[in-house]
């Protein structure tokens, strides 16, 4: 007999997933993650880069986001009123010309693998569409790190570049890919995700 659920427990399905902007009471939840040097999504988020500088990268931008107010190109993910990860994009070069590559990252590996980072990356390509000029959205990682191009296939991404092992990842090397996705083939949040 399965019991009861908790109604007191926090909604963590994929249809509670929320993007908005960081708020103070994110920033303990966030410090933990970021700085966290041994956290499990490290392993997953450009591993291919030394430790100790994205170590020291992020200590500074963790201490950053006490001090600045929230960017619009990067938000929470809110998973029932809960903090799971950010997404973030950025506007390539030159400015104005409608290519925003994009980011996510679920920190805690309890919340991979149920479709919520999906469903974040969705309501990301939604908004992003919704709030620039974006022309073409693309997303870059590596080979080894198929559940997040699985999840961008879904959405209708398509792989615009790869780079034959150009990233050395514990030893083993791994293509680099980007894909890419053109504001006339999203067709909106309905069917998605």
């Amino acid at each position: 007999m399965v019991p009861p659920a908790d109604p007191s427990a926090p909604d963590l399905s994929p249809t509670a997933v929320s993007l908005r902007g960081r708020r103070p009471r994110d920033l303990p939840v966030l410090t933990r993650w970021l700085t966290d040097p041994d956290a499990a999504w490290r392993e997953w988020d450009a591993p291919y880069l030394p430790a100790w500088d994205t170590t020291a990268n992020l200590q500074r931008y963790a201490q950053a986001l006490s001090s600045s107010p929230p960017n619009p190109n990067e938000r929470v993910i809110d998973v029932g009123g809960v903090v799971v990860g950010m997404v973030n994009r950025a506007e390539e070069d030159p400015a104005d010309g409608g290519w925003w590559d994009l980011g996510i990252l679920i920190y805690d590996p309890a919340h991979w693998g149920r479709g919520l980072g999906s469903r974040a990356l969705a309501l990301w390509v939604q908004a992003t569409l919704d709030e620039t000029d974006a022309h073409v959205l693309t997303f870059s990682t590596w080979g080894g790190n198929d559940r997040m191009i699985r999840a961008a296939l879904r959405l209708g991404f398509r792989e615009a570049g790869r780079v034959r092992e150009a990233r050395v990842v514990r030893g083993d090397r791994f293509d680099a890919v980007r894909l890419d996705l053109l504001r006339r083939e999203w067709p909106g949040l309905d069917g998605r995700a």
